[in-house]
């Protein structure tokens, strides 16, 4: 219900001409949970507990829907269904296809739920401790703080003059910011029908993932890679060597070209060992006596593209607007929406909370545009206006081309109503300080 009343705002928006749709900037938050540190507890328990109380509602249930009635399912099935779309793609085809969707897990469907069957090689610290206040809550840093636990509000925001957002999400603390980025842009594109020329985002944004779906939409990938200068401590990373596309190496800065030594997941280039042991340079670039080794991936093609756009005008311009479009909007956010920290818990109920903010925040924009937001003087200067007032034939007023007095008159007319009233107040606050005067030297006659 919260996300069909922000994309009807959105619609409505939409409609006033307020979203531009030709670039889009996306950026994450972090956002405290109701919740304390103190309330993480095995997850193996709360687990345990939870089944426990699923077995109960099943021996129960029988009960329950003797007592409940059934609806009626024909009348379901006789509800008019939309019309399917046309499809051109084969019955083997659009299998293959529902079997690859139901497999992937996809951000927004999910409301930014955690992929907890997937792990990879480290252990995460939420699959072993969970909070008892709330259980979608994980720890998190502020800027190298103590822990809380929190969340991570996510914005795509458009690129137009009036910065509209075009979806809000918000995931566990945990979920890297690159991880729902895919899903947030593909729904923003088909759901609004948008066509975007560019996508900005920080260097956490970078993957290979991203960047190859980025390009392969026909959009430019103005995201900033990771500088992997000191990966390798004090010896020179993988970005002084130069990628070579007609034979297929990298070349070393001394002009040496390193040959394919094996392919797995990835391509490894490997230098030969008699010309690196010669080379001068050996000792800024490896201690090992068999050769320089560099790792690539077979998509080092869309790596190579988007460091082509840095020396582009509108790769700088994108990043320097970057700064000032997504970080603002969280501001607010926070500062005037309540956002600094969730009052709800539980991740659905907090994605709620959030898209009513994002709502809100629309909204203002949308009346900005429609003239709502513009406050008149008070009624109650209009009703003490004479009778016998004439408005001035100014060209201000013929300007506006409103009968109604102007905002000076009022003023004046407002203030004439205040000091009346405050007169009045100071009259019976004197004659009351007197009269308490009066009372205090009849008892202090008396005492003497």
């Amino acid at each position: 219900m919260f996300r069909r009343f922000f994309d009807a705002i959105l619609e409505q928006c939409q409609q006033a001409k307020l979203i531009w749709g030709k670039e889009l900037y996306i950026d994450a938050t972090k956002v405290d949970a109701n919740a304390s540190v103190d309330s993480l507890t095995t997850r193996f328990a709360v687990e345990a507990r939870e089944a426990l109380q699923r077995h109960l509602e099943e021996l129960f249930q029988e009960e329950n829907e003797q007592q409940i009635p059934v609806p009626d399912p024909s009348a379901l099935e006789a509800a008019p269904q939309p019309p399917p779309l046309p499809m051109v793609l084969p019955e083997e085809a659009q299998e293959a296809l529902l079997e690859e969707q139901a497999s992937r897990h996809d951000w927004y469907a999910k409301a930014g739920e955690q992929q907890r069957e997937v792990r990879g090689l480290y252990q995460r610290r939420s699959d072993q401790r969970v909070s008892t206040t709330d259980p979608d809550a994980t720890p998190m840093r502020h800027a190298g703080g103590p822990v809380h636990l929190g969340y991570q509000t996510h914005y795509v925001v458009d690129g137009g003059k009036q910065r509209m957002i075009l979806a809000a999400l918000v995931t566990p603390a945990e979920v890297m910011e690159n991880q729902p980025m895919l899903d947030l842009l593909w729904h923003v594109r088909f759901r609004w029908h948008l066509r975007p020329r560019q996508v900005t985002g920080d260097t956490k944004y970078g993957t290979l993932e991203n960047i190859k779906a980025i390009e392969d939409a026909g959009m430019r990938a103005s995201i900033p890679l990771f500088n992997r200068e000191n990966e390798h401590g004090a010896y020179y990373g993988s970005s002084r060597f130069t990628s070579d596309a007609i034979h297929d190496c990298y070349i070393c800065p001394n002009g040496q070209p390193l040959h394919l030594s094996r392919m797995e997941y990835k391509a490894e280039d490997q230098a030969d060992a008699a010309t690196c042991n010669a080379c001068p340079l050996k000792a800024e670039w490896t201690p090992s006596p068999y050769g320089r080794q560099v790792h690539r991936s077979f998509h080092v093609d869309y790596l190579e593209r988007v460091k082509g756009y840095y020396q582009t005008e509108a790769y700088q311009k994108a990043l320097r607007k970057r700064k000032v479009w997504v970080e603002p909007l969280f501001g607010e956010a926070k500062e005037w929406h309540g956002m600094r920290r969730f009052r709800l818990r539980r991740l659905w109920r907090v994605n709620c909370e959030a898209l009513v903010i994002a709502a809100g925040q629309n909204l203002k924009r949308l009346l900005k545009k429609r003239g709502w937001g513009r406050r008149p003087f008070p009624a109650e200067a209009v009703a003490t206006v004479p009778p016998d007032f004439e408005p001035d034939e100014s060209p201000r007023h013929d300007l506006l081309k409103s009968s109604r007095p102007s905002v000076a008159v009022a003023s004046v007319v407002t203030r004439g109503a205040l000091s009346t009233f405050f007169e009045l107040q100071t009259r019976l606050f004197s004659r009351i300080t007197s009269y308490h005067n009066s009372s205090l030297c009849y008892i202090m006659l008396y005492l003497k």
